[in-house]
């Protein structure tokens, strides 16, 4: 059924709306966190902050209104991202938005583990119908991914936790973006073995504010 189609439940988004969506906010936000610490201004961190809160309801106002649909990934990320965003700006205390990508991380590969040990395929809610593999393969890929995130989380503390806040903003973007897309290229040798003849892979995109 085409997304045209009047009875389809909702509308695709084009690819450069989720792009602009995921990945604006976190730009923002690095030039924001630069330019104040090149300031020597001690709330950069803090005042950024605005990016993050900003780019979350931007995040959930195209799913509501472009697709009509809130998919579980972005909403999770942008619903962290005005807690924590907002809790920042609050208590102006940049703590709070540094352990965000933490707590998301955990998330998803809590998310990722439970569903593999239930049977389910949490792989494909987490990144969509990019992919049809043999179940075998599926959680073998859920397994690494949910290790990945697991990683992710252990290595956002310890660079917010021992490095600049400079450095854990660009840890953050486009730090863990680069590492995400790098783990998804390794993944593709096992993908391509098992893609049916008459599908090619296609690497899902990294989440939202992954950062």
């Amino acid at each position: 059924m085409s997304p045209d189609d009047p009875y389809h439940p909702h509308r695709r988004a084009p690819p450069w709306v989720h792009w602009f969506v995921d990945y604006a906010g976190l730009v923002i936000f690095l030039l924001t966190l630069v330019t104040l610490s090149l300031l020597h201004r001690p709330d950069a961190a803090v005042t950024a902050s605005w990016a993050i809160v900003g780019g979350s309801i931007l995040a959930l106002l195209v799913g509501l209104v472009w697709e009509r649909r809130l998919a579980p990934m972005p909403l999770v990320t942008a619903v962290l991202g005005l807690i924590f965003g907002g809790l920042t700006l609050v208590f102006h205390d940049e703590r709070f938005i540094k352990i965000k990508p933490t707590i998301l991380y955990c998330l998803f590969g809590l998310f990722l583990t439970t569903g593999l040990v239930r049977g389910k395929n949490p792989l494909k809610v987490l990144m969509g119908d990019a992919f049809h593999l043999p179940d075998p393969v599926v959680r073998t890929l859920t397994l690494r991914y949910a290790l990945l995130f697991f990683g992710l989380a252990v290595a956002n503390e310890v660079v917010w936790r021992t490095q600049s806040t400079v450095v854990w903003g660009f840890f953050k973007f486009p730090g863990v973006a680069v590492l995400i897309f790098l783990f998804a290229l390794s993944q593709a040798p096992l993908m391509m073995k098992h893609m049916p003849e008459d599908g090619e892979p296609s690497q899902a995109p990294p989440p939202a504010d992954l950062p």
